[in-house]
C-alpha cells in the first residue's frame, strides 16, 4: 500500500469516529445514576457544586412530595437519650397526627439515595462534619445524628452538649458531626455594654472552630429579619462605624460577603468540603398558601402551621417572606464560583406546611396548648420530618 493510500484510509477511518455520535444514556439509567451505592465523589470532586448538576439531567431540588410507607427513616426512640431537642420531638410531646411522616422528596428526574449510615461512616472515617449556623441548622444537626443511631445501630457513641460547640462522636470509626452556634455567622459581642454584631468580622473563636472541619455546612436567615424583642443585637458595627439599625438585606449581604472572605481564605485544601442551606420557609401566616395569594394580599395572621397535616398540593409554593433574603444568598455564593455548593431546600421546603411542631414544642403548658395562635411553632420541624430529606440531598451531594 503506497504512502498515500495510507493517508486516505486514515482520514477515511477518522472521519467515520467523528460522524458516528456516542449513544446517549437511557433515560431510565439516567434515572438511577444517584442510586449507585458503589461510588463516592467525596475525594475525586472536592469542589463540585450543586448548580452544574441542577442544570444537567437532575435537579435535586425540583420535584414532589410522595407518599412512602417505608417512611420515617427512624422513630424518635432509636436516637438516645440527649440526641433531639424536646422542641423537635413532635410525637414524645403529643401531636396526634403521624401521616406528615409518611412523605418522601422526589425529584422529577432523578431517586435521592436512601440514607445508608455505614457507608456514610466509612467514607467520613477521621473526618469532622461540621454544622455552623442558627436553631435550624442544630435541627438538621440532631436530624443527622438519629439517621446515623438508627442506620448504623453498633456503634458507640459519644455526645457534649456545649455552648457555641456541641459534638456528636462515633468512636468506632473516629467521625465527628458538629453543630457550631453562629445564627449571624459573623461575630457578635459587647461594645461599650451593647450587644454588638460586627458586619465585617468572623470570631476568632469561630475561626478556629471552623477550620478543623472537613466538611462545613453552613446557614443562616431568620435572625437577620427579628425586630423589637426579637432581635439578637442593640447596634452594628462595620468599618469602624457603629449603626443603630440598617436595610436588613443590606447588613445580611455585608456579613455574607465577610462569611465568603473567610471561606475563600480559609478553605482551599482539596479534602474540604462547603455547602450553604438556603432560608427554611416559616408559615405562620395561611394566607401564604391560600390559593391565588399574592404578595401584596398577604396580612398578619395567627400561628396557623397548627392542624396543618399534609404537604401544600403541588410543585410550587405561592409566596414566601423569605424569597429576598434567599436571593441575597444565591448572589453571594454565585459570585464565590466553585468554592460552595448551594443547597437550595427553600422550595420543597416551603411545601411542608405539615412538618412543624406547632403546639407540640415540648412540655408547653395547658393554658399555651389552648392559644396556638400565640404558642405554636411554625419555624422550627418535627423530628423525624423535614430535616431528614435535607440531610439525604447532602448524603446525595456528598457522596455521589
Amino acid at each position: 500500500m503506497s504512502a498515500l493510500q495510507c493517508l486516505t484510509f486514515l482520514f477515511l477511518f477518522l472521519l467515520l469516529q467523528v460522524a458516528t455520535p456516542a449513544s446517549p444514556l437511557p433515560l431510565d439509567r439516567r434515572r438511577r445514576v444517584l442510586d449507585n451505592s458503589n461510588h463516592s465523589n467525596f475525594a475525586k470532586h472536592p469542589r463540585r457544586v450543586v448548580f452544574p448538576v441542577n442544570r444537567g439531567s437532575c435537579d435535586l431540588f425540583a420535584g414532589e412530595w410522595v407518599r412512602d410507607e417505608t417512611y420515617p427513616l427512624y422513630r424518635a426512640e432509636e436516637c438516645g437519650g440527649g440526641m433531639i431537642d424536646p422542641g423537635f420531638d413532635c410525637q414524645t410531646y403529643g401531636r396526634p397526627d403521624s401521616d406528615y411522616l409518611k412523605f418522601r422528596w422526589k425529584p422529577f428526574n432523578c431517586d435521592v439515595p436512601r440514607f445508608n449510615g455505614v457507608k456514610f461512616l466509612q467514607e467520613m472515617r477521621n473526618k469532622t462534619i461540621m454544622f455552623v449556623g442558627d436553631s435550624l441548622g442544630r435541627n438538621q444537626w440532631e436530624s443527622l445524628m438519629c439517621m446515623i443511631t438508627s442506620s448504623a445501630p453498633f456503634i458507640h457513641t459519644h455526645i457534649i452538649h456545649e455552648d457555641p460547640l456541641s459534638t456528636f462522636k462515633i468512636l468506632d470509626y473516629d467521625v465527628k458531626v458538629s453543630f457550631y452556634r453562629a445564627p449571624y455567622l459573623v461575630n457578635i459581642e459587647k461594645i461599650h455594654g451593647k450587644t454588638t454584631l460586627k458586619l465585617d468580622e468572623i470570631s476568632v473563636d469561630a475561626s478556629a472552630a471552623w477550620r478543623t472541619a472537613n466538611v462545613l455546612l453552613f446557614n443562616t436567615g431568620h435572625w437577620w429579619s427579628h425586630t423589637g424583642s426579637l432581635r439578637g443585637w442593640e447596634q452594628m458595627k462595620i468599618g469602624g462605624r457603629y449603626y443603630g439599625d440598617m436595610d436588613r438585606l443590606v447588613a445580611m449581604r455585608k456579613g455574607l460577603t465577610t462569611w465568603s472572605n473567610w471561606v475563600l481564605r480559609y478553605t482551599n485544601s482539596p479534602l474540604t468540603r462547603v455547602f450553604f442551606f438556603s432560608v427554611s420557609p416559616t408559615h405562620y401566616n395561611p394566607n401564604e398558601w391560600t390559593s391565588g395569594a399574592t404578595a401584596s394580599t398577604i396580612t398578619q395572621g395567627g400561628k396557623t402551621c397548627y392542624g396543618q397535616t399534609k404537604p401544600f398540593s403541588g410543585t410550587s409554593y405561592p409566596t414566601s417572606s423569605y424569597v429576598d433574603q434567599k436571593k441575597v444568598i444565591d448572589q453571594v455564593v454565585k459570585e464565590m464560583k466553585s468554592h460552595v455548593s448551594l443547597m437550595d431546600i427553600s422550595m420543597l421546603s416551603a411545601l411542608r406546611i405539615d412538618g412543624h411542631p406547632s403546639i407540640y414544642s415540648g412540655d408547653l403548658n395547658p393554658s399555651l396548648k389552648k392559644n396556638p395562635d400565640r404558642s405554636s411553632d411554625c419555624s422550627h420541624w418535627c423530628l423525624p420530618g423535614l430535616p431528614d430529606t435535607w440531610n439525604q440531598l447532602f448524603y446525595a451531594a456528598l457522596l455521589f
